[in-house]
């Protein structure tokens, strides 16, 4: 394995630590909508095969996340701002979900990856572009059937985006009647078992492509990138946090927006 591969992945890693977690001190977030964007040019870079770079995206993103999602349930839910009957009735389904995404990752193309990141995170822009706290579906939460295919949704978009599902969670209960905070609380507690099945997956899955892989990966985890990635962000978002402070509600909405959509955009364009 050679040394300066390895050095070279490293560098790569840790810048795009820093910028990750000055994105997310800014934005308000930790997740994969900004992990798996600057992960994707690091791996185009360091020359990753097209084909397998995506996926390895998204299953390493998924791994740097879960301290991240187990760290926020457990503060949400000493607050009580935690929905039970979401979670009751969204985690099995969720883990289905994401069950199925991670098979995907061993067969399907990348497109499918890069096409479901533009679309979802293209709407989750829309909705902070353009959404108004009046926008409501319905005040109550559907039945069993209805919660069941939410949750089975979240977790499958959440296996094939590389997040914990916060973004779609929260955006799915506000538009319920639910609060801003009681969505964000419950989508960290939903986070937690996504997180932990989709590295599990995504691991799993990747050993098919073993030999693509940059060094030091298991299966679609690479270990440099949870190992860099993690701490660094963590250390770096109170930053880019204090920026944010300095900075109107309405103008992070619209930042975030503005950054999803450029994310989506550079994944369509990838397609081409």
């Amino acid at each position: 394995m050679p040394i300066g591969e390895l050095a070279g992945l490293a560098a790569a890693i840790v810048a795009g630590g820093i910028v990750t977690g000055l994105l997310a001190g800014i934005f308000g977030i930790g997740g994969g909508a900004v992990i798996v964007p600057v992960l994707f040019e690091i791996f185009r870079i360091l020359g990753v095969p097209d084909d397998v770079r995506m996926q390895l995206c998204v299953g390493t993103s998924l791994a740097v996340i879960i301290p991240t999602s187990m760290r926020s349930y457990r503060v949400h839910r000493e607050r009580g701002l935690v929905v039970p009957e979401v979670m009751r009735q969204w985690a099995v389904p969720a883990v289905i979900g994401v069950a199925l995404g991670s098979v995907a990752a061993a067969f399907a193309p990348s497109g499918l990856f890069k096409g479901v990141f533009a679309a979802v995170a293209g709407l989750i822009a829309a909705k902070l572009l353009f959404g108004r706290d009046s926008w409501v579906v319905s005040a109550d939460l559907p039945g069993r059937g209805g919660m069941a295919g939410y949750g089975f949704l979240v977790g499958l978009c959440s296996s094939l985006m590389g997040i914990s599902g916060g973004s779609i969670v929260t955006m799915i209960l506000t538009l319920h009647g639910k609060g801003i905070h009681q969505g964000v609380a419950t989508a960290a507690g939903i986070g937690v078992p996504i997180t932990i099945a989709g590295t599990i997956g995504y691991a799993l899955a990747g050993l098919l492509h073993q030999s693509e892989m940059p060094p030091l990966s298991v299966g679609y985890i690479s270990i440099i990138g949870v190992v860099l990635i993690a701490p660094i962000s963590s250390y770096v978002a109170p930053f880019g946090a204090r920026l944010a402070h300095r900075l109107p509600r309405r103008t992070l909405e619209l930042a975030f927006g503005l950054y999803l959509l450029a994310a989506a955009a550079r994944f369509v364009a990838s397609l081409a």
